[in-house]
């Protein structure tokens, strides 16, 4: 088998003293940017000689010398035929264009946090834009957009489906992420996440211990037994000879308030609301307020739910059994950061309305008090735009109890 020998000028090229300069130059090339000049070194003597024999010097360059392109170019041309760019291909191999894939994971990165700044279930609690921010802050997992987009998307998978419906958190993981009964478990990079997030939406601490992280957990409907989870409601009249329809109008028929438990809620048996036109349901935030509903209108109160705070499994599941019973739903709570994150939570997961909830609403409740507390750490109203700005201007927090004459006439006028 016949071996052609490289040519003189090849065989120059391949010198083993030129290699730091083939070396650099492939590295420079592939910065992907202008290249006219390379800096080299340190050059020992047999190294710079090489260097000087190549350019065609007539003596030795300095152990750190700067090496035009362009003379480079025109050596290299001379001897073999080829360009600098094609000599360091066959020499190192080919050139990558790292200015380019920087762009590359730049824009990737761009997309990656203008998804999540925009996806559904944070625009639709803007106090998750908190959260979303931290995200950005801590980067990416494994220098990977795509692993970190995984993660977020099983993240807001997880929050979309809370509160859950009191189950153990294995089996909640199981349910919400195909399977997976150890996505969520204690440490796990996901459930790191996801308790963020509610810290976040409940304006506390990232939880510590992991008796705060149960405590997060818990307060989102994981681990909720189906009795200790109840909801408050009045004036409630379902047809139907289940449990569930049976106990709220014996309530109602005495001019009570009744506390529905999950249990009896997941289980309602033979329950329907008759109404036409479509059954109006308001909820409020404050135990008070339907206390103060049912004393006034006795047997005669309106349909009213109290969610107590921040919406537990049972409200958002007796919410979700009247809309799909046809019931129009009305929301009011407090006029404060808290109540402004609570409705908006409660807007995302169920199909109400707000109910005196916007701007003009506030600033009229804010002109009858001269004095209040702050209103506490503000986040946007989805419904309405300009009401936290209002808050902000003003800078009182209306509660809901002051307010109350106001709903009562609302809740009057529904009676008629």
């Amino acid at each position: 088998m016949t071996h052609t020998e490289p040519a003189r000028g090849e065989r120059t090229l391949r010198r083993p003293e030129l290699r730091p300069l083939w070396h650099t130059v492939h590295s420079r090339l592939s910065s992907g940017r202008p290249v006219t000049r390379v800096r080299l070194g340190p050059l020992d003597e047999a190294q710079r000689e090489a260097l000087a024999d190549l350019l065609g010097l007539d003596r030795l360059p300095d152990p750190h010398p700067s090496v035009s392109l362009a003379r480079l170019e025109e050596a290299v041309t001379e001897l073999s035929g080829s360009s600098v760019r094609e000599t360091v291909t066959e020499l190192v191999g080919p050139l990558d264009d790292r200015a380019t894939e920087r762009r590359r994971k730049e824009d990737e990165r761009a997309e990656l946090w203008a998804w999540l700044d925009g996806h559904a279930t944070v625009r639709a609690q803007p106090a998750l834009a908190g959260w979303s921010a931290s995200c950005r802050a801590t980067g990416l997992v494994g220098g990977s957009p795509e692993l970190t987009r995984n993660l977020l998307a099983d993240a807001l998978t997880v929050l979309a489906e809370l509160p859950a419906q009191a189950e153990p958190l294995p089996v909640f993981a199981a349910r919400v992420l195909k399977g997976d009964s150890h996505a969520l478990d204690d440490g796990s990079r996901l459930s790191t996440l996801v308790l963020r997030a509610l810290a976040t939406l409940h304006d506390t601490a990232a939880p510590e211990s992991a008796a705060d992280r149960r405590a997060l957990w818990t307060r989102a409907g994981v681990a909720d037994d189906d009795l200790s989870a109840t909801v408050l409601v009045g004036g409630l009249r379902p047809a139907g000879e289940g449990p569930l329809a049976r106990v709220a109008r014996v309530c109602t028929e005495a001019g009570q308030a009744a506390s529905l438990t999950l249990a009896q809620l997941r289980a309602p048996g033979e329950f329907t609301l008759v109404s036409d036109p479509a059954p109006v349901v308001h909820a409020v935030e404050n135990p008070s307020i339907l206390a103060l509903a049912v004393r006034r209108f006795g047997r005669d109160c309106p349909p009213l739910v109290c969610t107590s705070g921040w919406p537990n499994s049972a409200a958002i599941h007796l919410l979700r059994l009247l809309a799909d019973q046809g019931a129009i739903l009305h929301y009011h709570g407090d006029f404060d950061g808290e109540g402004i994150r609570i409705a908006a939570y409660l807007l995302d997961k169920t199909s109400a309305r707000p109910w005196r909830m916007t701007a003009v609403d506030y600033r009229a409740a804010a002109a009858r008090t001269s004095h209040g507390p702050k209103p506490g750490r503000l986040t946007d109203a989805p419904w309405d735009p300009e009401l936290t700005r209002a808050m902000a201007e003003h800078g009182t927090a209306v509660v809901e109890e002051l307010v109350a004459d106001i709903l009562l006439a609302d809740l009057a006028e529904a009676i008629e």
